[in-house]
């Protein structure tokens, strides 16, 4: 009987290595080696400390930079090849949106560099200026737009073309709080969708529940990776959160919490902090 066939990696990331000159004789690595698979479908959550190489690998990913060293698979071939790149949606950290081009205008614009039809950017770019609660400032010129505001048109050119890979880089930096709840929002239509997303960011906060797995990258290497509850959950360490229980009760013990008439209980690991694993292993 033949093997059944695993389904190829979306992203597929040996030795993945960035050099930049850092002067006339010098250089600096940005990224060194990264290994790094990411699965059709998965929500990664790729954390670490600011310079530590995240936005320099998400960039080599969109086919912004090309690597040094390496090999990098995206999508089942190259960044160089035009079919992968518009398969590919991408939020830079800095998104270098053109200031004088109104938010209808220039989705119309980048729905055209990804092989979209007018008609069918202008239809889902309203959409998705309805989605990130934009719809009153379509006619608007980006230059205009606050930094949260930015950031909301950012997350619709993202998901503008229906990519089958999305790349949010620092997503939430200078978000507002409606943004915060759309970004949520978008993420679970992704998962539901089966598209794969990769979410770098630097903030602990950002990875909560919705990350299928936890990648830590530190000096422009992958350190760690598992789980969230595996890398963040210390063996022997829980807690319980409560919802509707008489405040004179909460000392009672978890397995008693049903019987005192908790609305919901729920139970987790934890323990460790996600600066924690910033740290290289011991």
């Amino acid at each position: 009987m033949a093997e059944p066939q695993t389904a190829a990696p979306v992203i597929r990331s040996r030795g993945v290595t960035k050099r930049y000159r850092a002067g006339l004789f010098r250089r600096r690595d940005a990224l060194r080696g990264v290994d790094l698979e990411v699965q059709r479908g998965e929500l990664l959550g790729l954390a670490g400390p600011n310079g530590s190489g995240k936005s320099t690998w998400m960039r080599l990913v969109a086919g912004v930079e090309v690597q040094s060293a390496g090999e990098l698979e995206v999508l089942g071939g190259s960044t160089a090849e035009t079919a992968v790149r518009r398969g590919i949606g991408f939020l830079p950290e800095d998104a270098p949106f053109p200031e004088e081009l109104g938010a209808r205008a220039c989705l119309e614009l980048l729905g055209a560099l990804s092989g979209m039809k007018r008609d069918e950017a202008r239809t889902r770019g309203d959409a998705l200026l309805e989605r990130v609660g934009l719809a009153a400032e379509a006619e608007t010129s980006l230059g205009k737009f606050s930094r949260g505001m930015l950031r909301r048109f950012g997350l619709a050119q993202a998901w503008l073309h229906s990519p089958e890979l999305i790349l949010l880089d620092e997503p939430t930096a200078g978000l507002d709080a409606e943004g915060h709840e759309v970004l949520r929002g978008l993420l679970r239509e992704a998962r539901e969708a089966g598209t794969t997303v990769c979410l770098s960011s630097h903030i602990p906060g950002d990875f909560g529940a919705g990350c299928d797995r936890l990648a830590v990258m530190l000096g422009g290497e992958i350190i760690r990776s598992g789980a969230p509850d595996e890398l963040l959950g210390e063996p022997g360490r829980w807690s319980v959160e409560v919802e509707g229980l008489e405040e004179a009760r909460v000392g009672e013990l978890t397995d008693w919490l049903e019987r005192a008439g908790a609305a919901r209980a729920e139970v987790r690991s934890t323990g460790r902090e996600l600066s924690d694993l910033y740290r290289p292993p011991s």
